[in-house]
């Protein structure tokens, strides 16, 4: 009887501690990131994760003003929203301890329109509302001179682009500069309009029935995984770039997006 009670309380005594020890060798791992497609590809891998002790924690950001400080500060472990141009240029302006580790996908800027199917079909003195953020201005900016509206100055700088910037009107347009998050939410007071397709497909759009001039797949701002760089070793943030450019996660891609979002290839 003895025996069986020190064997019983033994095993109280140890079970716990085994417990605690299979707890302790899980990692938790803290990322922010835009929802479309962003949270959708980290849920996606998220049970994948699990299974390798890692326990993904998502914060899908409605906001990304903070979305750098807080990783370099280390309050949060990576995040996951922005292209490797639009990063350099964060960390060179506000002096940020980042780095990419990962480039992910790559999604469009497009020019999209409710009222014309074409860029042929846009009037003159058609009303363009573009974004307006460093780096993101300038792509909109190149697609319009790709698309034939605008010729841009030769000295423009891709950090500093502006509306200033523009050399000529080929067709004469009027461009609106604004924030990305009202973008498609004003659409309806533009002819046209220019912004990610991600963003279209957050507000619930068809991209492919708005549609009219898109900057294709061979474009080099592919969206990236950013961390402080004491993590850029970090097992964890390893299996996480692995996990999201696995063939199950470009495979979703392309069957979900349909071209919309593109897996990167590099």
């Amino acid at each position: 009887m003895k025996r069986l009670i020190v064997g019983i309380t033994l095993f109280l005594v140890t079970f716990p501690s085994i417990s605690s020890a299979l707890n302790e060798r899980r990692t938790v791992l803290k990322i922010s990131a835009d929802a479309v497609p962003h949270t959708e590809l980290l849920e996606l891998i998220k049970p994948d994760l699990a299974k390798q002790g890692i326990d993904l924690k998502i914060y899908t950001m409605t906001d990304t003003t903070l979305a750098n400080t807080q990783v370099s500060d280390g309050e949060l472990d990576a995040n996951f929203f922005q292209h490797n141009e639009y990063l350099k240029a964060q960390i060179k302006d506000r002096h940020l301890d980042l780095v990419n580790v990962g480039n992910i996908h790559v999604e469009p800027m497009e020019i999209c329109s409710d009222k014309y199917r074409s860029v042929k079909d846009l009037p003159n003195n058609a009303k363009i509302g573009i974004i307006n953020d460093s780096t993101n201005e300038y792509r909109a900016l190149i697609l319009l001179e790709k698309a034939g509206f605008i010729k841009l100055k030769s000295t423009t700088n891709p950090y500093t682009a502006s509306t200033l910037d523009i050399e000529i009107y080929i067709k004469p347009v009027k461009i609106v500069e604004l924030d990305p998050s009202l973008v498609a939410r004003v659409k309806d007071q533009f002819d046209a309009y220019i912004t990610w397709s991600s963003k279209i497909l957050e507000a619930g759009i068809d991209l492919h029935k708005v549609r009219i001039f898109s900057e294709g797949g061979d474009s080099p701002y592919a969206n990236v995984i950013a961390v402080n760089s004491k993590k850029a070793n970090d097992p964890a943030i390893k299996a996480l770039v692995k996990a999201l450019k696995s063939e199950k996660v470009q495979k979703f891609i392309s069957q979900k997006y349909k071209g919309a979002i593109i897996a990167s290839s590099n």
